[in-house]
């Protein structure tokens, strides 16, 4: 039999975690694009907010910045010092209570040097050492300021080392003297382009690769660590008084008691500098908290602030070329845990598979666009939405019918309450026996396909819409473009043979496809030429003479501009008798081929009503005013009507 292990999840992506719900991303790009923003511009406003169950690029940059806030309201930096003093006054105290007890002279001329010690932490352990302690306890305690600093200074530099060094003695010092004398001739070597910088780094970790736990591979990334970690403790430096730099500079030449130390390590200070320069060696934060910090530890919350800031400009995005990919996750997940790293890689997930799976793609100019795939993805839940807003039953406005209205189409989807279409058998059996597996095969509502059907009757399909500025002025741009798209995807999938038009008219008109239309800007134009658009839809409906023809035209103003013969747009407001007559001419085109025009008027405006009654009148069409959210619905609606009084 086969056994199976079962382990704690050691990391990396959730496999219990539900998939990124792509149909509900590419219609927030869709209502963002609609609304005028660029694919780009939609993708990096989607990616933002996040979507449901993900936190977006806003929320986890909030996170990053009250990170970076509460490092720095908790903290400050004298904690080495404070320790330093505190271990100073205790090795004073136990001298002087040594000394106490002593009448001879030598004992009170030693009082006398403690009293006239300097002020300044750093002055008085200079002062004492050369002091020859009475007291074992005064000694071990002034002993522990020399290997605390000395360890403090190399932990600035080298992480983990101060944990790693424990109870420092005379051989632990000489082996960080040796280290520190090898890694400055490493570096110095590399820095002028030796040939055998590889083999000296190679032997280098040989034999002191205990002092290096991140493993660095190359020379490198030896030195980008060190870099970091060296300007990190510069900047922390930068942040302290002028009184405080002076005391740590002046006490780091006591560190472990040998001076050699801060030597080698001001001269690897200046040696990363020379082959860093782009680190921040200048900059400083200001630390308002309680928490006294160590140098090590200061550094660390350098080192943080510094990936804070890294960190945020990688979720900014602002960069050229940016991509969530770019997002350091491991970092994300040291600063705000491992949710945040969920977060992260779900984003990032979905762009990727935005681009992978053809919803999003170049276009010739660079930047990007929806890709037909989207596009009809966007159409679908259009047409969905004018589908659930129609009280109708599905039968009175659904002309996809079986029998001598409809014939196959070669194409099948699953079984939904109220279709009446036939059942495609094949296809139904089959979804019953995968469902089953092994045993009696049983048949379930589920498992239902049906043949869709398409009515024989042809139509020519003319959808004007118009596009000038009072559409986007008064909030009809996007259930413009919404009922385009709804009406565009009805089409293509259960309509296919009849010939669709978009034509937008502002000033000018012209053909689109959806693509283009959804992505249409607004634009401040005078001008509502549907003269224009009518000469577009004749023009398309003559290329179609043996179709139904049907033209729709969803307006909010009175015609206010028509086309001279030069091709010019001639503009009037109010109205000139000119453009009227030419726009009614045309009616009177499409009316003779046999088109009735439909005009859903959007707004109250009596003038317009007039016209477009005339406009009805004159071509056996009819006048529809829905409001902008039954837009969709009426459009539709209205083309189904036309086709089943055409069928």
């Amino acid at each position: 039999m086969s056994r199976y292990r079962y382990g704690r999840w050691s990391g990396g992506p959730d496999p219990l975690a539900p998939p990124v719900d792509l149909r509900a991303a590419v219609d927030e790009l869709g209502r963002e694009v609609m609304e005028g923003a660029s694919p780009q511009a939609a993708l990096r406003e989607l990616l933002r907010r996040g979507v449901e169950g993900t936190r977006g690029l806003d929320d986890l940059t909030t996170g990053l910045w009250r990170r970076r806030s509460e490092i720095q309201r908790r903290n400050r930096l004298d904690g080495s010092l404070q320790e330093i003093r505190r271990l100073l006054d205790e090795a004073v105290e136990a001298e002087r209570r040594a000394l106490f007890p002593d009448p001879d002279d030598d004992a009170r001329f030693r009082e006398t040097l403690l009293d006239a010690l300097p002020t300044s932490t750093a002055g008085a352990v200079r002062e004492l050492a050369e002091y020859d302690w009475r007291s074992p306890r005064a000694r071990e305690a002034y002993d522990k300021i020399q290997s605390l600093l000395g360890r403090e200074l190399v932990e600035q530099r080298f992480q983990g080392m101060k944990e790693a060094m424990g109870d420092v003695g005379p051989a632990d010092v000489e082996r960080v003297k040796a280290m520190l004398e090898a890694l400055n001739g490493l570096l110095a070597a590399h820095a002028r382009g030796d040939e055998d910088t590889p083999r000296r780094f190679e032997e280098f970790l040989r034999e002191h690769g205990e002092f290096f736990p991140e493993n660095p591979r190359t020379v490198d990334e030896l030195i980008d660590a060190l870099a970091a970690r060296s300007a990190a403790a510069q900047r922390m430096l930068n942040s302290m008084t002028e009184q405080q730099r002076a005391e740590l500079s002046e006490l780091s030449r006591r560190a472990f008691g040998d001076p050699a130390v801060g030597q080698q390590l001001s001269a690897l200070d200046s040696l990363l500098r020379g082959l860093r320069p782009g680190e921040d060696w200048s900059g400083s934060e200001r630390f308002r908290g309680s928490n006294p910090l160590g140098l090590g530890e200061g550094a660390r919350a350098m080192a943080d602030l510094a990936e804070i800031d890294e960190l945020a400009e990688q979720l900014g995005q602002s960069y050229p070329g940016a991509r969530l990919e770019d997002v350091d996750v491991e970092a994300l997940v040291r600063q705000l845990g491992e949710e945040a790293g969920v977060d992260a890689r779900r984003l990032a997930d979905l762009e990727r598979q935005l681009r992978e799976q053809n919803l999003l793609e170049r276009a010739p100019d660079g930047g990007l666009r929806l890709t037909p795939k989207a596009l009809r993805r966007l159409g679908e839940t259009a047409l969905r939405g004018v589908v659930d807003s129609l009280r109708t039953p599905r039968g009175d406005r659904d002309s996809a019918r079986a029998g001598a209205a409809g014939e196959l189409t070669g194409t099948t989807r699953p079984w939904r309450f109220g279709d009446t279409e036939p059942w495609n058998v094949p296809r139904t059996i089959t979804n019953a026996v995968l469902r089953s597996g092994v045993g009696p095969v049983r048949l379930d509502v589920v498992d239902v396909e049906i043949s869709e059907t398409e009515q024989r009757s042809r139509a020519a399909v003319a959808l004007c819409v118009d596009t000038s500025w009072s559409m986007v002025q008064d909030g009809r741009w996007v259930p413009m473009k919404r009922t385009a798209l709804a009406l565009h995807h009805l089409v293509r999938t259960r309509f296919r043979s009849d010939a669709l038009e978009l034509i937008t008219f502002g000033r000018h008109a012209e053909t689109v496809d959806i693509g283009r239309l959804t992505g249409l800007e607004g634009v401040w134009e005078q001008g509502t030429n549907l003269h224009h658009a009518l000469l577009l839809a004749t023009r398309h409906l003559r290329r179609h003479p043996d179709a139904q023809p049907v033209v729709l035209v969803v307006t909010d103003g009175e015609p206010t501009a028509h086309l001279e013969v030069d091709g010019r747009a001639e503009f009037s407001w109010p109205p000139l008798p000119r453009t009227l007559a030419k726009t009614m001419a045309e009616v009177d085109a499409l009316a003779k081929l046999g088109a009735s025009i439909t005009v859903f008027v959007l707004g109250d405006d009596p003038a317009l009503r007039a016209f477009c009654d005339a406009v009805a009148r004159r071509s056996g069409g009819r006048v529809v005013a829905p409001s902008e959210d039954g837009l969709g619905a009426a459009v539709v609606s209205d083309y189904l009507r036309s086709r089943k009084r055409g069928g």
